[in-house]
This record gives structure tokens, sequence and C-alpha cells, in this order.
């Protein structure tokens, strides 16, 4: 996978075509300022990843409306 890098205004006077294509190239890409490397604009992975990237995660022991067991942080 190549790296391209390019300088701000370049990216600021082509935003909208640069985006697309790192969307179908796939290829990351370095953006410069006078020569420093400020960011990095990656391709997401798809759009499936997103959905569903948590199932499984969070989980309910006990009713959420019963009151917690315990002092109270307002008590203490």
């Amino acid at each position: 996978m190549q790296n391209r890098i390019i300088g701000v205004g370049e990216f600021k006077t082509h935003c909208l075509r640069i985006i697309e294509e790192i969307a179908t190239v796939r290829t990351p890409l370095t953006i410069t300022k006078r020569g420093i490397a400020v960011a990095r604009l990656v391709p997401v992975g798809g759009v499936g990843a997103l959905f569903g990237a948590l199932r499984g995660t969070v989980t309910a022991s006990d009713d959420l409306i019963d009151p917690v067991a315990g002092p109270r942080e307002s008590d203490r």
C-alpha cells in the first residue's frame, strides 16, 4: 500500500475529489503543512464493520428500574 503525500493547499482545493479517490483506491494519504505531516486520511473499513461491532459486549444483569443496593453517593 503506497502512502501519498500532498500539501494542505492542494488538499483544500481538491478535497472532495481526493476523498472520493481515497474511498475508491483504498490507499492512505498524508497531508503536510510546510513539509511537516499534520494529518493522515485513511479509508474506512466497510460500513458493515461499524454496525454490530459492539454486539455481545453489553449485558444486563438486573432490572434497570430497581434501586441499587448499598449507600448512594448523595448519602456520603
